[in-house]
């Protein structure tokens, strides 16, 4: 079933096969009867030219555009089928001929239209950086993108199996967190930290901590030490034990707090800093490391961890493409449209996506053109010859009806000319 109108270009309706068999069958007819008129018109005047001598010139123009009309007629029924159903020679040339005409349709378009300098020049000439920038722009344009992208991400993520995402996290785990050893890569991050003195913000988290826990708590801390005194002594030097000491100890963490120079603090900063050297260089410390890392590669929870890691990401992957107001559309959005914005704006930037742009295509057409030539050719061969004489006749056979009108008109024309000249040459002489 055709419809009326099947698509537009530039602007500009195209036909419908029905619409065009219509028009070619009106141009035949018209073309026929032209025909039948001037064989009409050559009867009556050649049967009364020698009562009514200027007849004669009707005759040879009817006579000449019989012979055009004919002609043509031949002609352009010989492109799609053989004349009177007659296999003359050189007739019938589109069915006969198909393959052929395939193969120079698709060498034209290889060496004329994906030329580099067809592509490359019309490529040039569109700007396309601006072009994509405006409609990247655009709102509208953004959240139709966005949204697309949205689904054909949750339709990947509905394809990705849990198990295999779940084995490929596994693997990667395995392979990068778990195969290098750690202690080295862990010494030498701590060796830099403590070079940088970046240990100390941990140490007073600490010591605040310890500090506002000793204020809180300062019957706790006590009954560690008098716990630990002679049963024979009072109860009241149990309590002045056990405050005496809850004050010492808090007065010594405010003092390690107050003094950057602290022996405490530098005793840390020096166990650390012996601790990196042998997380790096010492045997015993890293076999270690090693054995603790084992065990845990070992551990079951490993997998565990595979799996729940998967299932959150795909989780929140999928809720947040799913709703058009989720921080992720909403940034999609947001890097859509500044995109475009900014190859409008950016003179460099579009110029570089140009030569980008350019540089891809020309290698494309370059690489494929040949393949691309090829399909024309293929499908040409594909096409049966009835079904492709009867397409092409449908898409050119209206306007080549018009070689037939012409061909009669002109013949008609030759036809007096030939006639007046040679009278006028046989009366001279």
């Amino acid at each position: 079933m055709t419809t009326t109108l099947e698509t537009q270009t530039n602007g500009r309706t195209v036909p419908s096969d029905a619409e065009r068999l219509t028009a070619l069958r009106r141009m035949k007819r018209l073309a026929t009867g032209l025909l039948v008129v001037a064989a009409a018109v050559f009867a009556v005047s050649f049967a009364l030219q020698d009562e009514i001598p200027w007849l004669a010139y009707v005759r040879a123009a009817a006579e000449g555009a019989m012979v055009g009309a004919i002609a043509d007629w031949f002609a352009v029924t010989a492109l799609f089928r053989h004349p009177l159903g007659l296999p003359i020679p050189h007739t019938a040339i589109i069915p006969t001929r198909k393959n052929e005409i395939g193969a120079s349709l698709g060498a034209f378009v290889e060496h004329e239209f994906l030329s580099d300098d067809v592509v490359l020049g019309k490529l040039r000439s569109i700007g396309i950086s601006h072009r994509l920038g405006g409609w990247l722009a655009t709102p509208a344009n953004a959240e139709r993108l966005t949204a697309e992208a949205s689904v054909a991400g949750r339709g990947l993520l509905a394809l990705l199996g849990d198990d295999d995402v779940e084995d490929v996290i596994e693997r990667l785990a395995r392979r990068h967190l778990f195969e290098p050893e750690w202690a080295p890569s862990i010494g030498r991050v701590g060796a830099r930290l403590v070079a940088a003195d970046q240990q100390r913000a941990a140490v007073d988290a600490l010591l605040a901590k310890a500090e506002d826990w000793l204020e809180a708590h300062p019957e706790a801390f006590g009954s560690m030490v008098s716990d630990r005194l002679p049963r024979w002594v009072p109860g009241f030097v149990d309590r002045f034990v056990d405050d005496r000491a809850s004050r010492e100890v808090l007065a010594f963490v405010r003092a390690v707090q107050a003094d950057p120079r602290h022996p405490l603090r530098e005793a840390i900063d020096r166990y650390l800093a012996d601790l990196a050297d042998a997380l790096q260089h010492d045997p015993t410390t890293i076999a270690r490391v090693e054995t603790l890392k084992a065990e845990l590669l070992a551990s079951p929870r490993l997998r565990e961890f595979a799996g729940e890691a998967w299932a959150n990401v795909k989780e929140t992957l999928e809720a947040a493409l799913a709703d058009p107001s989720s921080d992720l559309r909403t940034s999609l959005r947001s890097a859509v449209i500044e995109v475009g914005t900014r190859l409008e704006s950016d003179e460099m930037l579009a110029a570089k996506v140009d030569d980008w742009a350019t540089d891809a295509a020309a290698y494309v057409v370059r690489t494929y053109r040949h393949e691309v030539a090829g399909v024309i050719t293929e499908t040409v061969e594909r096409w049966d010859a009835a079904e492709t004489t009867r397409k092409l006749e449908l898409q050119v056979g209206r306007d080549l009806q018009f070689i037939r009108i012409n061909g009669t008109v002109v013949g008609a024309l030759a036809g007096v000319a030939i006639y007046t000249l040679a009278t006028g040459l046989h009366a001279l002489f």
